[in-house]
């Protein structure tokens, strides 16, 4: 066993030894030969093709950060047309510059002659395993980035989505506030948010409000139909145009509906509503208009 031992030993040793001297013959072989017949082929071999790749990877470099400053500046150009924040312009603007520059360098490395396919699987194996791990957190990000840059609605405004209604406190990257209006705080996340249904009730100046009010059978509709639009006259809030319509709805079973349609300005909705049910509600009895309740006609026969 130590005999083997041995052997291995002195085997090993005589190859080192054999690597050495086969590298100092080349030497002084390279020393001995005249500079005239090495040279040329050191130049065509690897002198030349290297700096040939050199100066394309210069070339590639120098444009690669003209085309990156125009796509920056095209991108702040479009966020600053749609008045997007700046706090996300910045972050958008760093972000991007970070993933062309590091594409501007991966083709660089490869133009050089460097393996780079090794190194480009390992990155996306690690952001394939990041972004699985994220992906609810990734969404409201994008989420966010979409609501921040097309602006459905923005802070102030009064929504209804995901089944809560609320007005806008503040729009954060990854979640929306809601203010409802018995003052709770609802967070929205923004990737629910952006791909989904909402009501924007105040992004536009003005509103219709809607009423409907029964009276019962026996009264006069006509006269009914004169107190209301005079009630809708007298309130200055309601707007002349486009004219406010009162007509019959529904012949129910036990009153006839009427609608009442009026618009008004965005901020007077509710003010607006109120007031005309209470008015409505004190001036029928007044008119001889009278309030239906259920009824039910029986017929007995002896």
């Amino acid at each position: 066993m130590e005999n083997d031992t041995i052997i291995e030993q002195v085997t090993e040793t005589i190859q080192d030894t054999t690597a050495v001297n086969n590298m100092v013959g080349g030497i002084r072989e390279l020393a001995t030969t005249p500079v005239s017949e090495w040279l040329p082929v050191l130049l065509k071999e690897y002198v030349i093709p290297f700096g040939i790749k050199l100066v394309a990877a210069i070339v590639v470099l120098l444009l690669g950060r003209w085309v990156i400053k125009l796509i920056k500046k095209g991108m702040m150009r479009m966020m600053d047309r749609r008045n997007a924040d700046r706090t996300l312009s910045t972050f958008l603007m760093s972000l991007v510059s970070v993933l062309l520059t590091f594409l501007l360098i991966i083709a660089i490395v490869g133009i050089l002659g460097v393996n780079t396919s090794s190194l480009v699987a390992l990155l996306a194996s690690a952001g394939l395993a990041v972004g699985m791990a994220l992906s609810g957190t990734l969404q409201n990000f994008a989420g966010g980035v979409m609501i921040m840059l097309f602006k459905p609605f923005k802070v102030g405004d009064f929504i209804s989505a995901q089944g809560c209604e609320g007005k806008v406190s503040e729009i954060q990257i990854f979640n929306t506030h809601l203010l409802t209006t018995d003052n709770k705080e609802v967070i929205l996340p923004n990737g629910a948010l952006s791909t989904g249904t909402m009501t924007v009730f105040s992004k536009q100046d003005t509103r219709r409000v809607d009423w409907v009010f029964s009276i019962s059978y026996g009264d006069e509709y006509d006269k009914a139909k004169a107190v209301l639009k005079r009630l809708c006259e007298e309130d200055e809030r309601i707007l002349k145009t486009p004219e406010t319509v009162i007509e019959v709805i529904k012949l129910n079973n036990s009153s006839i509906d009427i609608t009442v349609r009026a618009w008004v300005n965005t901020a007077d909705y509710w003010a607006v509503f109120f007031a005309m049910n209470e008015k409505v509600y004190k001036t029928f009895p007044t008119e001889d208009i009278h309030f239906p309740f259920p009824q039910m006609d029986v017929h007995m026969k002896s």
